[in-house]
């Protein structure tokens, strides 16, 4: 995406899309982490990398819809962190990915659109309750010295994460406007 391409959306899309870009240019490294930190399960980690084009494609559909791409990231970063509590297992810690995307559920959205807020905002929470009740068995089985290992790693990167968003998206919303612009 060009600089003049980015300029043109809102502020708020603005930070979806570097959000979105934030967690692709993570994504490859995450079965790295993985191999480094936990040893096995390389082979399962590497499912994980199927969600890149999903969070990829957020800032090119930004430039056309700027709504869309802010309910996208959320949805899409929602149903990669159930797939992967389905894959790792909710010992893991990969359910805490909720967390970021309750987050960006909350701020992305503007004051006249709080029925996308709400709705996303229960979906996430929907998810979570998917997750916590109906997961069932994980797809690859972890020792619980590797549980214990991939729960440090991914509270680690749900907390940079988090503190990342929070930055980004950190007193936008406060003040009031009228479109999507920021003028008032």
């Amino acid at each position: 995406m060009t600089k003049a391409a980015f300029s043109n959306i809102d502020p708020v899309t603005q930070a979806t899309v570097t959000v979105a870009w934030v967690i692709v240019a993570n994504k490859p490294f995450y079965p790295l982490y993985v191999w480094w930190l936990v040893g096995s399960g390389v082979q399962a980690s590497l499912a994980t990398l199927f969600s890149a084009p999903f969070f990829l494609a957020i800032p090119f559909i930004a430039r056309h819809h700027p709504l869309i791409a802010r309910l996208a990231l959320p949805l899409v970063g929602t149903i990669d962190t159930v797939l992967e509590t389905k894959l790792f297992g909710t010992m893991s810690g990969t359910e805490l990915f909720l967390a970021p995307c309750m987050m960006l559920a909350a701020l992305c959205f503007y004051e006249r659109e709080i029925w996308y807020r709400r709705a996303m905002i229960a979906v996430v929470f929907a998810a979570f309750l998917l997750t916590r009740n109906a997961i069932g068995e994980p797809w690859h089985a972890w020792s619980h010295q590797e549980l214990a290992t991939l729960l440090n790693l991914n509270a680690f990167a749900v907390a940079s994460l988090m503190a990342f968003i929070a930055l980004r998206l950190n007193g936008m919303l406060i003040s009031p406007c009228s479109d999507e612009k920021g003028k008032t």
